[in-house]
């Protein structure tokens, strides 16, 4: 399909129906990497209690999961799938881990996040990781969401979608 065969109306307004270009190189390359680059950014999110790395570097290599997706399966179809359910779930699970996880040794008579306050061995380590975890999954949702409304763009009537448009 050529570039004049994909836009839409007549004149200088007419508009490219999307980005999306069909491949099967793209489409296999990302199902082949997909769980590596996943596999990685959990990694790093785990490493970040021993060395460098941790939640944030993790959770954006996670959330180029969904990039990857995106670009090779379409936006549309990979927001579809995805949905915003999942996105709003993963910051929710993270930031209530986060803050179960400081508030625990608050209430077992310690300051927030006194990971020596559990009791357990190397209650550090384990408590570095559950946080490394959680802020990674809250990178991993905001990334996601911002690559999805980044890619709405805006309307093709030339207005934002808070209704306040060009004049």
């Amino acid at each position: 399909m050529s570039d004049a065969d994909r836009l839409v109306g007549d004149g200088p307004e007419r508009e490219p129906t999307g980005p999306y270009v069909e491949s099967p190189i793209i489409m296999t390359t990302v199902r082949l990497i997909t769980p590596f680059v996943f596999t990685f950014g959990l990694f790093v999110m785990f490493h970040g209690a021993d060395s460098s790395g941790g939640g944030f570097q993790g959770g954006v290599i996670v959330g180029t999961v969904i990039l990857m997706l995106g670009l090779a399966f379409g936006i549309e179809t990979t927001r579809r799938w995805v949905g915003p359910e999942l996105l709003v779930a993963l910051v929710g699970v993270g930031v209530l881990a986060f803050v179960l996880i400081g508030l625990g040794s608050v209430l077992l008579g310690g300051d927030f996040l006194q990971y020596t306050t559990y009791g357990i061995k190397d209650a550090s380590k384990y408590g570095i990781e559950l946080v490394e975890l959680s802020i990674g999954l809250i990178v991993a949702g905001v990334v996601s969401g911002l690559l999805f409304v980044i890619a709405a763009g805006m309307r093709s009537d030339g207005g934002d979608e808070s209704g306040g448009g060009a004049a």
